[in-house]
């Protein structure tokens, strides 16, 4: 049965909530930050509020749950997508431009001695060293040469490439929040039971640490697809219905496989409501998987695994 978008046609965005709560007893670890650890914060109307999971890592792990990281390639559902593989130097597979980083703006894709991907890339957009960037031919090259790029976004910084101003923002985003949130005090010692009194700089002794946790009786994670961008890329209806439905599959699988954020953040989603546009229904996970594989083979797009060899 093929996927029902119609209600997508005519909006902007599409905004997505998700409830969330610990899989196991109460408290939670948000992500950290250097110098100010989690990032608490106070709302509009004065409660205690923080930062669970920011923009940034929910990229990385709408990404990650899109691979397979045992044979390398996307996960079954997807196969058959662009997507830049980098091998080093004795052929064994090193990492890729959906699991990177800056995903294609990589190093290890555009700095190493293989130049094969900059040298498609400054081909295919030579033309755009003077001028405005123009954005359709941008992302009329990324489909066929790294499609995430599409979704996840990509700032190709290099200025062989139009003087460093090829970029496109992300069409999907995300982030986790909590709030009304309490510290849940806790601690612990390293032990060392041959010499409790060694010297600790050199990782010997007894350490005893302290640690803070958080409570909250409401976690939400948020979500935010541009419709509008996609449409701005210019594709075909079949192009933009299967980078549609590549985000709806990263939520949707993300919900409900990769919401172990660290070893003290085991999440589980309790639910799933479309806050834009009225009328939507979010397709299950197994429709979509069921829908990408037809999509894929029917966008009439020539998807190109392309592999480089990092070499210093």
């Amino acid at each position: 049965m093929p996927l029902n978008l119609n209600a997508l046609a005519d909006v902007p965005r599409l905004l997505l909530k998700a409830k969330l709560e610990p899989a196991q007893g109460t408290r939670f670890q948000p992500t950290g930050f250097p110098e100010i650890g989690a990032a608490q914060f106070e709302g509009p109307n004065g409660e205690s509020m923080l930062l669970v999971e920011s923009a940034q890592s929910m990229a990385n792990r709408l990404e990650a749950v899109c691979w397979d990281k045992a044979s390398d390639d996307w996960v079954s559902e997807l196969r058959g997508l662009s997507v830049v593989k980098v091998l080093d130097k004795t052929a064994k597979p090193l990492t890729n431009s959906i699991l990177e980083a800056h995903r294609i703006n990589s190093p290890y894709i555009l700095e190493g001695k293989d130049k094969v991907v900059l040298g498609i890339l400054k081909s295919e957009l030579a033309d755009m060293e003077e001028g405005m960037v123009d954005l359709g031919k941008l992302a009329n090259v990324l489909l066929r040469l790294d499609v995430n790029a599409l979704v996840h976004g990509v700032f190709l910084a290099k200025k062989e490439l139009a003087g460093g101003r090829l970029r496109l923002p992300r069409a999907l985003s995300g982030f986790v929040e909590a709030k009304e949130v309490k510290v849940a005090a806790s601690g612990g010692v390293k032990n060392d039971s041959v010499n409790p009194k060694g010297d600790t700089g050199k990782g010997f002794g007894n350490v005893p640490f302290s640690r803070e946790e958080f409570v909250s009786p409401e976690i939400t994670a948020y979500f935010n697809l541009d419709l509008a961008q996609i449409r701005g890329y210019g594709f075909s209806r079949e192009v933009e219905t299967l980078l549609i439905a590549l985000a709806l599959f990263k939520v949707r699988k993300f919900l409900e496989s990769g919401l172990r954020l660290r070893t003290a953040c085991d999440l589980d989603c309790q639910g799933v409501e479309v806050q834009r546009p009225n009328g939507f229904e979010l397709p299950s996970l197994s429709e979509l998987k069921n829908a990408l594989p037809d999509l894929i083979s029917g966008a009439g797009v020539d998807f190109q695994t392309t592999t480089v060899t990092y070499q210093k």
